[in-house]
């Protein structure tokens, strides 16, 4: 069980590198994403959406008996935001609280910090709403694109899910945890800073 979760973590840790944006304004808005399969694969392209969907299951799992709440109000506010995008409303500050979102929810992670299932949804879901402000503008008002990136994202929720139940339920030592919110949090101050 020990390796598996080592395993997990390094893997985890490893994709750090890869491109920190996956959203329109770094190719000039000349790449829409038009497709079920494109909508699908979007939030794998992006380090800031990947990371925030999986921290977003591992923080349930580990912290909350009502684990779906988070998932749910995170992907519901995802898909307000995407359609709130398609209709042409921007916000300038965007990406920075899209990075903002892996600072904070990774200090609850590496914190473990015991918010309720709803406070916590709240707090999640807030920063929900500009990712998919964020991802939104690229899907060309794509009802099909949209539909396979929320599908996407449900599925990172619960690929977090699995490693956060891993993580509460073994005997792994807590600075595992610790690693990926800090990491995940250096990511976003890494986004906000222009670093990376």
């Amino acid at each position: 069980m020990r390796i598996y979760i080592k395993a997990v973590a390094v893997s985890i840790l490893a994709l750090f590198p890869m491109l920190a944006f996956a959203h329109v304004g770094h190719d000039g808005g000349t790449h829409h994403v038009l497709g079920f399969t494109e909508g699908f694969t979007h939030p794998f392209t992006g380090m800031d959406h990947l990371v925030a969907m999986i921290l977003v299951g591992i923080w349930s799992a580990m912290n909350t008996r009502q684990w779906w709440l988070a998932p749910l109000v995170f992907t519901s506010l995802l898909l307000l935001g995407a359609l709130v995008s398609m209709t042409g409303v921007t916000v300038a500050a965007t990406e920075y609280l899209v990075a903002a979102s892996l600072l904070a929810i990774g200090a609850m992670v590496a914190l473990r910090l015991n918010l309720s299932a709803l406070i916590g949804g709240l707090v999640i879901g807030a920063f929900a709403i500009f990712h998919g402000l964020a991802h939104g503008a690229e899907l060309s008002h794509s009802a099909v694109a949209l539909s396979g990136m929320v599908i996407a994202t449900a599925g990172l929720h619960l690929v977090g899910l699995g490693i956060g139940y891993l993580l509460a339920s073994s005997r792994t030592p807590i600075w595992w945890t610790r690693l990926i919110g800090c990491g995940s949090s250096l990511l976003g101050i890494g986004l906000l800073s222009g670093v990376i």
